[in-house]
C-alpha cells in the first residue's frame, strides 16, 4: 500500500512539474501577445472586430506549440529506466532551456518583424536564415536596442531557470518503471489532443487564427513559433498545401485564367505561348534595360501621390515615358517582382520560381527570348548574387553574365547589402557603352540595393529631406531616384539612349502593411518605360509587372513568341485586372472589385474604395477566377510548362 502511494505521488509530482512548464510557456506567449496588442491597439480598435476572441484562439495555438515541445520530455521521463536518470534529467533541463530561450527570443523578434512586414515571423523569416551575412549585418545595424533587450531577458531568464531546476524531475525516477509506463498512454493522449487541437476531420492549422477580415487582428491571435513551424512544414509539403485551395477541373481553370488575361490558352503543353507582332517594328531592334527597384512604392513617387520632392528625376522622366499610373506588384518579396519583371510570370503558390527546383533551367526569361536575335544578356547587382538564389536562376535560364559585388572595384560606397545604386548604374553604363561601341545588342537586368534597411548610401549626393532620418526610407528612395537619373543622363550622354528601351519597375512596396486582409494599396508601385522612339503617355488601367514587360518588349521592335502572362498596352488597352499574392492568400482585382482566396477558408469578395477593402456580396465568378489562377500557376510550375520554346 505504501509503495503504491509513493509511486502515485511521484508520478503526480512529475505531472505537476510538466504543468508548471506548460504555464511558463503560455505566460511568455501571453505577454508577447498582450504587448503586441498594446503596440497596435489604435489600428486594432479601428478594425471594429472582436479582438479579445483572438486571445482564446491564441491560447489554442500556444497549447499546440507547448504540447509539441513537451512530447520528448514525457517520453523520456515515463519510459527510461532509473539507471539513465542523470543523463535524462540533464538532457531535459537543457532541452527545456533551449525552447524557453527560443520562445523568449522569437517573441522579442516578433516586434521588429511585424514593424517591417506587418505579419508575424513566417516563411520570410525562414528564407532569411539562408543568408546569415546580409541578414546579421542588417540586424546589427538596424536593431541594436532590440538585440540588447532580448539578450538581457534571455540571460536573466536562463540564469534563473538553471538555478531553480537543479532538482527538477527527480520525482519521476522515484516511481517504478512499470507505473510510469501505465501513465504514459494517457499523457500522450492528452498531448496528442493538444497538438491536434481539433476533433474534426482536419487538425488545427495556421488558418485557425483567420477569424476576421482584419489581418492585423488575426496576426495578434497567432503564435510566432507556430507560424515559423507551419511555414517550414508548408515549404516541405507543397501538395497538401494546394489542397487547401479546393479542387477545380483544369480545363475550367485554364479557361477562366485565359478570359481574365485576355490571352488564348493555345497548346496546353505550352499554355499561353503566342506570336506577338511588334507595334514598333524596326530594322534595328532596340536594346532592353530592366532596372528593378527595391521597394519603391507608389506612395513615395510625386507623380503618383501627394509626396513631393522625393523623386524629382522620376517625376521629370515621367513626362517623356510610358508611365503606368496603376501598376501593381505580384507579391511582397523581391523574387516575385524579379520573376514578374524578367520572365513575365505571376506569383506561383509556395516559394517563388527563383528558388524552386523545377525552374532552375529552361525557364522562360527575356534572356532566352532574345538570345536567338544575338542579344548579350547580363544581370547586374550591387550585392552578392547568391542571395535568394539569383545567380543560379539567371545563369540557368539564359543569362550570359552575372556582375555582382565582387566585380565592383573601389566602389564609392559599400553597405550591408552591397555597393550603392550609384556604383551599380555607373558600372552598368560602362558595360552598355562597350556593347554599343561593338554594335552588339544587349538585354540587361539591374537590381538596386539602396532602398532596403538599414538604408545606407554615400553622403553628398542628395539634399536630405528635412525632418526625416538621414538613413530613413524617404532619403534612401531619393538616392535611388538620383541613381535612376544618373543612368538616364549617362545613357543620353554616351549615345546609347536612342537605341535602348529602359523599363524601370519596382519589385514590391517597401512595407506591405495595412489593416485589410490583403493591403491592396501597398501593392501599388512604380512602373515606367522610356528610351529611343518611346512616345510619352499615361496608362490609367490596372497593370501587372508582366504587362509592363510585354509593353517594353513591344517597344524593342521585334516580332516575338512568348508565354508572358501580361499584355502590351498597345495590344490590349481594355485589360483591367491584377493578381496579388499575400503569403498564402491571393487577391484578384477587376476594376474596384476584389476576390480573395485563402487555404482552408471560404473565398471573400470586397469593394476597393478609398484604398481600403469593404466587405461585399460574394461574386462567385470572380472568386472562382481567383482560385483558378492558383491552380493554373501551380500547374504551369509543376509540369514545367513555362519553358523556353525551342526555335
Amino acid at each position: 500500500m505504501y509503495r503504491s502511494r509513493t509511486n502515485f505521488q511521484a508520478v503526480m509530482a512529475t505531472i505537476r512539474e510538466l504543468i508548471v512548464f506548460y504555464f511558463l510557456f503560455i505566460a511568455i506567449f501571453f505577454i508577447g501577445r498582450s504587448l503586441l496588442l498594446m503596440q497596435y491597439y489604435d489600428r486594432i480598435v479601428d478594425a471594429g472586430v472582436n479582438h479579445w476572441y483572438g486571445f482564446l484562439l491564441g491560447l489554442q495555438m500556444d497549447t499546440i506549440v507547448v504540447s509539441i515541445i513537451l512530447v520528448i520530455p514525457v517520453l523520456l521521463l515515463f519510459t527510461m529506466p532509473k539507471v539513465f536518470e542523470k543523463p535524462v534529467r540533464i538532457f531535459i533541463r537543457l532541452y527545456l532551456l533551449f525552447f524557453l530561450l527560443l520562445a523568449v527570443y522569437i517573441e522579442n523578434a516578433t516586434f521588429p518583424f511585424v514593424a517591417e512586414f506587418d505579419v508575424r515571423p513566417n516563411d520570410i523569416f525562414l528564407n532569411y536564415l539562408a543568408y546569415p551575412k546580409e541578414v546579421l549585418g542588417n540586424i546589427w545595424v538596424s536593431y541594436k536596442p532590440e538585440l540588447f533587450v532580448a539578450f538581457v531577458m534571455m540571460t536573466a531568464i536562463g540564469v534563473y531557470y538553471w538555478r531553480r531546476t537543479r532538482s527538477s524531475f527527480e520525482a519521476a525516477f522515484e516511481a517504478a518503471w512499470w507505473v510510469r509506463i501505465l501513465f504514459l498512454v494517457p499523457l500522450l493522449a492528452v498531448l496528442f489532443i493538444g497538438i491536434r487541437s481539433s476533433f474534426g476531420h482536419r487538425a488545427a492549422n495556421i488558418s485557425l487564427a483567420s477569424y476576421t477580415s482584419s489581418r492585423l487582428v488575426n496576426e495578434v491571435a497567432k503564435n510566432s513559433l507556430f507560424a515559423i513551424g507551419y511555414a517550414y512544414y508548408s515549404q516541405k509539403s507543397h501538395g497538401s498545401k494546394m489542397a487547401g485551395y479546393g479542387k477545380m477541373d483544369m480545363d475550367e481553370a485554364y479557361a477562366r485564367v485565359s478570359k481574365q488575361l485576355h490571352i488564348p490558352v493555345g497548346d496546353r503543353k505550352l499554355p499561353f505561348f503566342r506570336e506577338q507582332p511588334s507595334h514598333f517594328k524596326n530594322s534595328k531592334p532596340k536594346n532592353l534595360v530592366i532596372f528593378v527597384q527595391e521597394s519603391l512604392g507608389a506612395q513615395f513617387v510625386g507623380e503618383l501621390s501627394e509626396e513631393k520632392g522625393i523623386t524629382p528625376n522620376i517625376d521629370r522622366l515621367s513626362r517623356e515615358s510610358i508611365f503606368f499610373d496603376e501598376v501593381y506588384s505580384n507579391g511582397t518579396r523581391s523574387v516575385r517582382g524579379i520573376a514578374g519583371s524578367t520572365a513575365g510570370i505571376l506569383a506561383v503558390p509556395g516559394k517563388g520560381v527563383l528558388k524552386r527546383n523545377k525552374s532552375q533551367n529552361d525557364f522562360f526569361t527575356v534572356a532566352s527570348l532574345l538570345k536567338p536575335y544575338g542579344y548579350h544578356s547580363s544581370f547586374i547587382y550591387g550585392g552578392e548574387s547568391n542571395f535568394d538564389n539569383m545567380r543560379s536562376w539567371f545563369l540557368g535560364n539564359g543569362f550570359d553574365e552575372i556582375i555582382d559585388q565582387p566585380e565592383f572595384k573601389d566602389p564609392a560606397f559599400l553597405g550591408v547589402w552591397g555597393v550603392c545604386d550609384e556604383d551599380l548604374v555607373k558600372r552598368a553604363s560602362r558595360e552598355f557603352v562597350r556593347h554599343h561601341a561593338n554594335n552588339e545588342p544587349f538585354v540587361s537586368v539591374l537590381f538596386s540595393t539602396t532602398n532596403h534597411t538599414p538604408f545606407e548610401f554615400p553622403d553628398g549626393r542628395i539634399d536630405l529631406i528635412e525632418g526625416e532620418p538621414a538613413n530613413g526610407v524617404k532619403n534612401a528612395i531619393k538616392f535611388a531616384d538620383y541613381s535612376i537619373g544618373e543612368l538616364i543622363r549617362d545613357a543620353k550622354k554616351e549615345g546609347y539612349y536612342e537605341d535602348t528601351v529602359f523599363m524601370i519597375i519596382s519589385d514590391h512596396n517597401v512595407r506591405t502593411y495595412g489593416d485589410d486582409l490583403v493591403p491592396v494599396n501597398m501593392y501599388h508601385i512604380l512602373g515606367m518605360i522610356l528610351g529611343g522612339g518611346v512616345e510619352p503617355q499615361r496608362v490609367t488601367t490596372l497593370a501587372t509587372q508582366p504587362d509592363v514587360l510585354a509593353t517594353a518588349l513591344d517597344a524593342v521592335g521585334l516580332d516575338l513568341t512568348y508565354p508572358i502572362l501580361g499584355k502590351s498596352i498597345f495590344e490590349d488597352s481594355d485589360k483591367d485586372m491584377v493578381l496579388m499574392q499575400f503569403f498564402d492568400m491571393y487577391a484578384l482585382r477587376n476594376g474596384n472589385e476584389v476576390a480573395i482566396v485563402r487555404p482552408n477558408k471560404e473565398a471573400l469578395t470586397f469593394t476597393y474604395s478609398d484604398e481600403h477593402l469593404l466587405p461585399a456580396e460574394h461574386n462567385q465568378t470572380l472568386e472562382k477566377d481567383a482560385a483558378a489562377f492558383v491552380h493554373v500557376l501551380n500547374d504551369i510550375y509543376q509540369k514545367r510548362l513555362f519553358a523556353v520554346k525551342k526555335q
